[in-house]
């Protein structure tokens, strides 16, 4: 694996990781480096800790669970970008620092946002600790997805699987890092879409899914035909059926959604019947009668929509075709034209589809909700349709746009900020940049509140005509009135300048729902809301609120080409979103005062090898000895910064002539040490004996302080043994009471009611005879019972058991405080209930690795610090094999039918006896264990064998033999260790 500054090596085979290290900050050298990197499908990069992603349109291999567990609790740096890598992060940050986090993910339409999504709540499913609520918590997250895409997501010109609404997700943490809960904001659901599409387009999934996919019976049940084309709402885009997507299949997928997010089946049954009743809506036709009045063209789809939602049919008929008008102390009804007929019906269907979108979030939430009131951290994932330009672009569009350019500028506010932090904190001046982002205009725009498009149009040019980002016909020059028309206005936002047409503007603000339609909608239970703008800007500000009081990561999504095909990288295409998106302006910030920081003892552990008197070894301060590196390397003063824990170097350059020689210094070094070797064997040697005493002997010092260290304690608690129990006297009363215990075994009366013969207990550890006989007997009968296992297995077997008779067994070997906090909350649900020290052989070439092995209630754990090497389930255990001699080799032989799947185990344990008892009581595996004479024959992998021999000699040694077996040799001592011999047998 490669980390940030090793990656700078490989700098011109695949770009650089870091665009803040690119040597210039232009468009040329961005969009350089981004394809470098895309042509060897390297998709992910980085600006600082901001992740630029671009989508590959192909599969790639970089998402398993391998890798997931390759990026676990992994330095940001450490490896190559990855959105992993951006996740993990966050996590550690906020169990760290116990604050909250939200991960903005921004780009246009088939960018690949709502998959950035996806594989973030995938990598928190697996990451995190699990439990069976907690796996039923996640269940639930993970499945909102496909539930909302099928009701908020279509097919458009750009993307087949289109997020048309705003999502806002809390996945709500406690104080272990386990994912307890989860909480939904929706906004601006792109409702027009449910009664028209443009062409090539489709409405949303759920209704081609229920047509599609709906089983006869219920389709049936709801008077529908296994046809999309018969439903004018599902056709006016002409393309119902997409070979890319399986409607059938996601018709499956949903309902089995459903069902894990908790809605029962009348609810699911109710939900499809709305859903069905909307296509019946867009299917009743109005005819003009002679006096020019709009009657139905029939009474069929009628009735089906009065059944489905249970509101009253004549009633519907008339809020269909009549408006109602207060006359004085009279309702007086007017009839409709057509056009005004057809304008209610899709009016009623917008409202319909809106508040069931409503109502599906607000039941997830119920679903995921967390009850438990104790603190929550939470990281939040936005994940927002971007910035749209189309060919004409209405009122969905300038919303968008304008939730687009109020992130915007959120975006880079919170990155000046965090930037403006870091320095402050680390006492680093430097002048903030211009903020050169651009306003939309004044926020009335967002409530047109007139009578007509073109009245609103007025009243935008009285507000903003002054404003130099907004141009209408009436206002433009001469050559520019030519590119607009009456009704259009044009805005200069962040990403360019976009043309609105007015038309429809103040229909769809206002979501229009005629008095009587709304009488009837309330017959349906359902609310409706009017003023879209004005709604969406409300929770517009309250999301900017949320978002505010959360620490920041952000994903930006870039297209690669427009044909959706692997390998296309259009430059101007890619050009434009990186405008659009702010990245050069998010890489000038961050360059704006220093390219690089690094904590000291990073930068020293890496460069040291540059100075002579930072090489080998630093022993003072590390920034006093990053201080002494850069004068050494010559560094000018304005090129660095020493901050309180960081080295702040301004320009890359620097950097790289660093990183040059450290490439240089690194070979030479290598050369160097060669030439010594094979030159001349016998220096070559004495030196490394001379570094290897120099490492002993810093050991025994280390070891003389420790011991001074637990003597003056020792002491510090003989001295305090009268007072009460605390931290001074703690560990000196357990002492004593152990002590006891020890001598106690050897004293132990012939009956347990025999009073008068046990050893009094020290005064002061108020030992009550009731509770001593308790305590001990406890302890024994535990003893006694491993004991008896060991016997079973062992005894008249192994040369080495009679030893360990009178030995103890202790609880574990390892505490919890030892082992890697991410392990333990990855296995702890499992009940730890034994760990020891071993050392693994690898199985090809047997090399010897020190490992912790963690035995749970269900499985064997091979650990390397933070990493899960090998996870043993006791039902894979097929046996156990040990020598009779008095060596410490074990031999797990593991159930392998797959080639790619892991061998037998082979490993050395200085706890034999305890760690073979302790395995076979908490696994039930007493008849597993074979005390094997001679080899012990092992399956390195399925069909590939080998074995552990075993002989004599003078010294213990354990290593791969000529015949590729492992050959463990014991001591056997000499003549003049009879001494030796008679201890140790």
């Amino acid at each position: 694996s490669l980390d940030m500054e090793g990656a700078l090596t490989a700098r011109d085979r695949v770009g650089i990781q870091d665009f803040v290290l690119l040597d210039e900050t232009t468009d040329a050298a961005f969009l350089s480096n981004l394809k470098k990197r895309f042509s060897r499908d390297l998709i992910y990069t980085y600006i600082g800790t901001l992740l630029v992603s671009v989508n590959p349109y192909k599969e790639l291999d970089i998402y398993n669970k391998k890798q997931m567990e390759t990026y676990m609790g992994i330095n940001f740096f450490e490896l190559p970008p990855h959105i992993y890598a951006l996740a993990d992060n966050a996590y550690q940050t906020m169990l760290t620092e116990f604050d909250n986090h939200f991960i903005l993910i921004s780009g246009e339409s088939g960018a690949g946002k709502t998959e950035a999504s996806k594989k973030i709540l995938q990598y928190y499913a697996v990451s995190c600790p699990s439990t069976t609520l907690l796996n039923t918590v996640r269940d639930k997250m993970l499945m909102s997805n496909p539930v909302l895409e099928a009701f908020g997501n279509a097919k458009t010109l750009k993307n087949d699987n289109s997020s048309r609404f705003g999502k806002y997700m809390d996945i709500q943490f406690d104080s272990q890092g386990d994912a307890v809960g989860g909480h939904i904001l929706n906004y601006l659901l792109e409702k027009s879409r449910v009664v028209h599409q443009n062409h090539g387009e489709r409405n949303f999934h759920i209704f081609y899914q229920l047509v599609e996919g709906g089983e006869d019976d219920l389709l049936h049940q709801l008077g529908l035909e296994r046809d999309a084309q018969h439903y004018n709402y599902l056709t006016q885009g002409e393309c119902a059926i997409v070979s890319s997507i399986n409607d059938r299949n996601d018709w499956k997928t949903v309902k089995n959604a459903l069902q894990i997010i908790n809605i029962e089946e009348i609810n699911t049954n109710h939900l499809f019947g709305i859903v069905s009743s909307v296509l019946h809506l867009g299917n009743i036709r109005f005819e003009s009668n002679s006096k020019g009045q709009a009657v139905l063209a029939n009474n069929d789809e009628l009735r089906w929509v009065s059944n489905l939602l249970g509101v009253d049919a004549r009633s519907l008929q008339e809020g269909l075709t009549y408006r109602k008008i207060e006359a004085r102390h009279d309702q007086v009804l007017s009839p409709f034209t057509v056009d005004h007929a057809i304008y209610a019906r899709d009016a009623l269907a917008k409202a319909i589809y809106g508040q069931t979108f409503t109502w599906l979030v607000n039941r997830i939430n119920e679903s995921m909700e967390n009850k438990d009131p104790s603190r929550k951290t939470v990281i939040g994932l936005l994940d927002i349709y971007g910035f749209e330009v189309f060919y004409v672009n209405s009122f969905e569009q300038f919303c968008i746009n304008y939730c687009n350019e109020k992130l915007q500028q959120l975006f880079i506010q919170l990155t000046l900020a965090s930037e403006q932090e870091e320095y402050e904190a680390e006492g680093i001046e430097v002048i903030p940049p211009h903020r050169n982002h651009i306003h939309t205009g004044d926020e009335e725009c967002l409530r047109p509140g007139d009578a007509t498009d073109l009245t609103f149009l007025e009243r935008l040019e009285d507000k903003m005509g002054n404003h130099p980002h907004f141009v209408t016909h009436k206002l433009a020059d001469k050559m520019t009135r030519k590119t607009l028309e009456r009704g259009d206005f044009r805005l200069l936002h962040y990403a360019g300048e976009v043309t609105y047409c007015v038309v429809g503007f103040l229909d769809k603000n206002n979501d229009l729902l005629y008095r009587n339609i709304k009488d009837v909608s309330l017959q349906m239970n359902i609310f409706i809301f009017f003023q879209v703008a004005t709604q969406f800007k409300s929770s517009l500000l309250k999301l900017t609120e949320i978002l505010m009081a959360k620490e920041a990561w952000y994903i930006r999504c870039l297209k690669s080409n427009e044909s959706k095909q692997p390998g296309q990288f259009d430059e101007a295409l890619i050009r434009h979103q990186v405008k659009y998106l702010g990245l050069m302006e998010h890489l000038r910030v961050r360059r704006a005062g220093f390219a690089y920081r690094r904590k000291f003892d990073v930068f020293l552990k890496r460069y040291k090898p540059l100075c002579p008197a930072t090489w080998p070894h630093w022993r003072g301060e590390p920034a006093d000895g990053v201080e002494v590196l850069v004068q050494h390397l010559g560094y000018l003063p304005n090129e660095y910064k020493m901050g309180r824990t960081k080295i702040f170097i301004r320009h890359p350059r620097t950097l790289y002539a660093t990183e040059d020689a450290f490439e240089k210094c690194k070979h030479e070094l290598g050369e160097r040490t060669s030439a010594v070797y094979y030159q001349c064997p016998v220096f070559a040697t004495t030196k490394i004996e001379t570094c290897w005493r120099g490492v002993q002997a810093r050991k025994e010092r280390e070891k003389r302080a420790w011991a001074v260290k637990v003597i003056k304690k020792f002491i510090k608690g003989y001295m305090n043994r009268g007072q009460a129990k605390s931290s001074d006297n703690s560990e000196y009363l357990a002492f004593v009471r152990q002590n006891y215990l020890n001598r106690l075994k050897n004293h132990l009366p012939k009956t347990v009611l025999d009073k008068t013969s046990w050893l009094p207990p020290p005064f002061k550890l108020n030992l009550t005879f009731d509770s001593l006989c308790f305590s001990t007997s406890h302890f024994l009968s535990h003893q006694i019972q491993l004991k008896l296992v060991t016997s079973n297995i062992f005894k008249g077997k192994k040369e080495s058991y009679p030893q360990s008779v009178a030995q103890p067994f202790m609880d574990t070997r390892i505490s919890d405080q030892d082992i890697n906090m991410r392990v333990l909350q990855m296995i702890r649900n499992e009940h730890i209930k034994y760990s020891v020290p071993v050392i693994k052989y690898d199985r090809n070439g047997f090399k010897p690795r020190p490992r912790q092995l963690v035995l749970t209630q269900t499985a064997a754990y091979v650990i390397e610090e933070a990493k899960i090497k090998q996870r043993v389930l006791y039902t894979s255990l097929k046996g156990i094999s040990v020598s009779n001699l008095t060596d410490g080799i074990i031999v797990f032989h593991i159930t392998c039918e797959d080639p790619k799947q892991k061998g037998d185990l082979v490993m050395q344990c200085d706890h034999l006896f305890e760690f073979l008892t302790k395995l076979c009581v908490i696994a039930n595996k007493q008849n597993a264990v074979k005390v094997v004479q001679g080899s012990i024959k092992i399956e390195i992998q399925a069909g590939k064998e080998s074995a552990v021999d075993f002989s004599t000699g003078h010294e213990p040694m354990v290593y791969k033999a000529k015949n590729g077996h492992l050959m463990v040799v014991r001591r056997v001592p000499l003549r003049g260790d009879q001494h030796f011999y008679r201890r140790h047998t």
